[in-house]
């Protein structure tokens, strides 16, 4: 028995079983007995981590926080220390700690819902069955959230710390991943009877899927804790909410441990300033606002190719993280698109051309996106401005409104 007892493994299986009890409402004393002779010899480091992995599965941090009764019994009071995380990873509500979390829920879907969905469609490809792994491959589709995360929030804090290769690399491979999930989706959504090319597309994007999620933990994740600074780590928590998450929310509000932190912070603009322009005079806080009122969105990137401002409406097309601002534009596009964003640039500067019209459809939306140069009055490039905006709307419009009609 003491063997088992000082395997690492069973100590943590054991733990979790008292945690369920207690959990399903066992009397503390009861639990307590059995918790001492457990975690004899044990490092209060293991007993956190074990609680973190139970957090981390999905079971509310209150019901895991029942157990100080038993530690305060236990270790005299010692509490503190037991639930003081060590790594950012186990701070509920940290960057880290939600995308470490997100790829757990991933995996966990991988296997106990698209493995076996995938497995009844080899088996039989019936309408049933079609429709089930249709059903899963579109809730996967969720995963561009997570990426996305990754790519616009901390690719930019590693390009700035000389970083760059890893994240270009890992974004194309995010891309190989999202089209081919749309692949599977569009050939089980008009299923043509074609079984083996559809179970192998799913069986090749499940495969990239895991393969990712592999990367992320043991070369993205450890090389983003070693990196980044918890300045940064703010941006990428006050960001990440735009974006949205895979299968999950974050579990709690994270607040920094630095003392300076105030969550309402941002750069203040002093009502007194003025912009003054040709055809008028207005405050900078008129200027912003008034921007953010436009029906479209705006980017403006400088001669430097660095982005340089958005505006903030209300029904962004395109997520706008604000740690966008600095980072070079072609840094802000996948590897694949690269060249076109390169050579609208090469021809804005080189004056080949003046603007860039593209138009795309995202659901119910036709969004034109249209790229322009800027140029100052003696016609030298400032840099380029991108405007997007909701065309169908528009399309639908008919006959005349007047100003005066009902």
């Amino acid at each position: 028995m003491s063997e088992l007892i000082n395997n690492r493994e069973y100590r943590q299986k054991v733990l979790k079983e008292l945690i369920m009890e207690l959990h399903d409402g066992k009397p503390v004393d009861e639990v307590k007995e059995r918790f001492a002779k457990l975690i004899e010899g044990v490092s209060v480091s293991e007993i956190s981590e074990m609680e973190q992995n139970l957090i981390m599965e999905g079971m509310p941090i209150e019901e895991v926080q029942r157990l100080c009764d038993v530690h305060a019994a236990v270790f005299k009071g010692s509490i503190e220390d037991i639930h003081k995380p060590v790594h950012i990873e186990e701070i509920p509500g940290h960057p880290m700690h939600t995308f470490k979390w997100e790829n757990r829920e991933i995996g966990k879907k991988l296997e106990s819902q698209v493995g076996p969905a995938l497995v009844a469609f080899k088996d039989s490809d019936s309408p049933e069955n079609v429709n089930g792994l249709l059903e899963n491959i579109g809730e996967l589709l969720e995963i561009d959230k997570h990426y996305s995360r990754k790519e616009n929030l901390v690719f930019p804090h590693l390009e700035n710390a000389g970083i760059t290769a890893p994240p270009q690399v890992m974004w194309g491979v995010d891309d190989e991943i999202r089209n081919r999930l749309k692949e599977a989706h569009a050939l089980l959504n008009d299923y043509k009877g074609n079984k083996e090319e559809v179970a192998q597309k799913v069986e090749r994007v499940v495969g990239d899927i895991k393969e990712m999620i592999f990367k992320e933990e043991n070369i993205l994740f450890p090389l983003l804790v070693d990196t980044l600074t918890e300045d940064e780590w703010l941006t990428v928590y006050r960001d990440s909410d735009e974006i949205g998450y895979t299968f999950i929310a974050p579990r709690a509000k994270w607040i920094p441990e630095r003392a300076d932190y105030d969550e309402g912070s941002s750069q203040p603009h002093v009502e007194s300033d003025v912009v003054r322009f040709d055809s008028g005079v207005l405050t900078v806080h008129e200027v912003e606002t008034l921007l953010n009122h436009l029906p479209i969105d705006i980017t403006f990137v400088d001669k430097e190719d660095r982005v340089k401002y958005f505006s903030q409406s209300s029904e962004r097309i395109f997520a706008r993280p604000k740690s966008v601002i600095g980072r070079t534009v072609q840094n802000c596009h996948p590897p694949a698109s690269m060249h076109v964003v390169n050579q609208i640039v090469e021809d804005f500067k080189s004056g080949a051309k003046d603007h860039e019209d593209f138009w795309i459809r995202m659901g119910e939306k036709y969004v034109l996106i249209r790229y322009f140069a800027v140029r100052d009055e003696n016609g030298e490039y400032m840099g380029t401005m991108e405007v997007s905006q909701d065309i169908a709307p528009l399309q639908k419009i008919q006959g005349e409104r007047r100003l005066l009609s009902e």
